[in-house]
């Protein structure tokens, strides 16, 4: 019996284990996926939106001075601003932002950026707080400001009489009283010194301290500014005249230090010898009576040229002024007839016509 040849299988060739180059390519795709990967998520971790603020639209945050990195993003990491403390350190080192991280008080808006807050700390766009010192306020009545004022710290005295200059002024927590309250003071200093040579000559004082003492008076005896200049003029008038300033806020600065009265000056009071009393006493009281601001201190030093002598309130909350005296005493008794006008009205009581 003849026997048909089998057929030959064809070899079916073995695959190749791959080779090292094949491999490392691999392991390369693999870890520049990665890289990318972890690129991506460190740059959205840094300039993408950060975490929303545990409580309202904003976090505070307090850095104490002398914190090191590893505290600062340790802080801001508690307080919820940032997401990552080691990215946060980081970024610091690589920006080199490390070094320069001012202390202070931040407020950090509710999802800002690490790129935002760590840029924040390098400026140190740390919050402010406000002190606004009015004109006519005294030098207690700033202390008392500068005392309520909760982030600053330490102890001060009450500054000399108008030694301060009123203005609004930026603070921020960890400032310490006696520092605030110096600027102010340097700050009229400044003032002073730009204005002083600047004033007109032949002037019946002869210091910058008498100066802010006469700009103190017309600072309280009027808060209509267009009136300063007027009324600085007659006070100058009666002191090259040698008369009597006779000014009300004098009085009662030597009664109450500058605080309000609540009522009227007494006839006993109007007579009393005080140094402060200038229907008593020639010439300028003492020390000033209030911290005058600029416009009174530029008024008593360039005062407009006039004959006028007198002042009385018109009853509309401003002043008539006079060169001689029959003409304030008709100024004088019109103001009188106001005050019993009004005084009527009040007695009668409301809905009795104006």
């Amino acid at each position: 019996m003849t026997r048909r040849p089998r057929p030959r299988r064809r070899a079916v060739p073995r695959k190749a284990p791959p080779g090292p180059l094949r491999m490392v390519a691999g392991v390369a795709v693999a870890f520049a996926a990665f890289l990318i990967v972890a690129g991506a998520w460190v740059t959205w971790t840094y300039r993408g939106p950060g975490p929303q603020a545990p409580r309202g639209a904003a976090t505070t945050v307090v850095l104490e001075r002398g914190s090191g990195l590893s505290e600062i993003a340790g802080e801001l990491a508690q307080a919820g601003v940032i997401k990552s403390k080691a990215l946060f350190m980081a970024a610091a080192r690589l920006t080199g932002a490390a070094g320069v991280l001012k202390a202070g008080e931040y407020e950090f808006r509710s999802g800002a950026s690490m790129a935002r807050v760590l840029d924040d700390i390098r400026a140190g766009r740390v919050v402010r707080h406000l002190i606004t010192v009015p004109e006519g306020w005294t030098s207690e009545m700033a202390w008392e400001a500068v005392q309520r004022q909760p982030v600053l710290t330490g102890q001060a005295p009450v500054p000399a009489e108008g030694a301060l200059l009123p203005d609004t002024y930026q603070v921020q927590r960890g400032d310490s009283r006696a520092a605030v309250l110096q600027r102010m003071a340097d700050a009229q200093d400044k003032l002073m010194a730009e204005l002083w040579p600047k004033r007109q000559p032949g002037l019946p004082f002869d210091t910058p301290e008498k100066a802010l003492t006469l700009a103190s008076i017309v600072e309280k005896e009027t808060g209509i500014a267009a009136e300063r200049p007027r009324i600085a003029a007659v006070f100058v008038n009666r002191l090259r005249q040698g008369m009597r300033l006779e000014s009300d806020p004098t009085i009662i600065y030597g009664i109450s230090r500058g605080r309000p009265l609540g009522r009227g000056i007494l006839a006993s009071e109007l007579a009393a010898a005080t140094p402060y009393n200038t229907y008593r006493i020639d010439g300028l009281p003492p020390t000033p009576i209030a911290n005058p601001g600029r416009a009174s201190i530029e008024a008593v030093l360039n005062p407009p040229r006039s004959t006028e002598l007198f002042f009385v309130a018109d009853g509309s909350g401003g002043h008539v002024f006079a060169s001689t005296f029959d003409e304030h005493q008709r100024n004088v008794a019109q103001w009188r007839r106001v005050e019993r006008e009004r005084a009527a009205r009040t007695a009668a009581g409301p809905g009795t016509g104006r």
